[in-house]
């Protein structure tokens, strides 16, 4: 998700709800303790140089059972992010600690937001020798199509 489609929905919400990615609720009385901007720099398998640039909010929960974070709030925390930061509409990560911090993209039902699992890829494929994935068909469905293929006046076999 944008941050302008993220901002758009906050401005719909009465209350803020964030459902991880197994299905629990993060507990409404989280804080948005960071909103900012990463920039990742790398060079991948294959040697290209790139830059990744992402939004980035980390969720926090302590022991403040009262505090509810309005959508009002958050906007007026993204709102001095863009300007002091200089953010532009990149796509959102979203950080929350379950074992360990978990990076998670970020999705909206219409009334709650969705913390995505986020996941690793080669990006250089081409030039890893890595094969592309092969379709796996049963020998069964192989033989069928055949046959249909090649039937008596099909022109499969001109």
């Amino acid at each position: 998700m944008k941050l302008s489609e993220f901002k758009n929905k906050l401005t719909e919400l009465n209350s803020l709800t964030f459902i991880q990615p197994n299905g629990m609720i993060v507990p409404l009385h989280f804080h948005i303790t960071e909103a900012g901007l990463t920039t990742k720099k790398f060079i991948d398998c294959g040697g290209t140089v790139r830059e990744e640039k992402v939004v980035n909010f980390q969720l926090w929960e302590a022991n403040d059972f009262d505090h509810r974070l309005s959508a009002e709030k958050l906007i007026s925390i993204i709102e001095l992010s863009e300007k002091v930061l200089n953010l532009g509409n990149l796509e959102i990560e979203v950080e929350y600690q379950t074992n360990t911090i978990g990076r998670y993209g970020l999705v909206s039902d219409g009334s709650n937001f969705i913390l995505t699992n986020k996941t690793t890829n080669c990006l250089a494929q081409d030039k890893c020798g890595i094969p592309v994935e092969k379709l796996k068909i049963n020998l069964s469905e192989l033989q069928n199509s055949a046959a249909a293929c090649c039937t008596p006046g099909s022109g499969c076999c001109n």
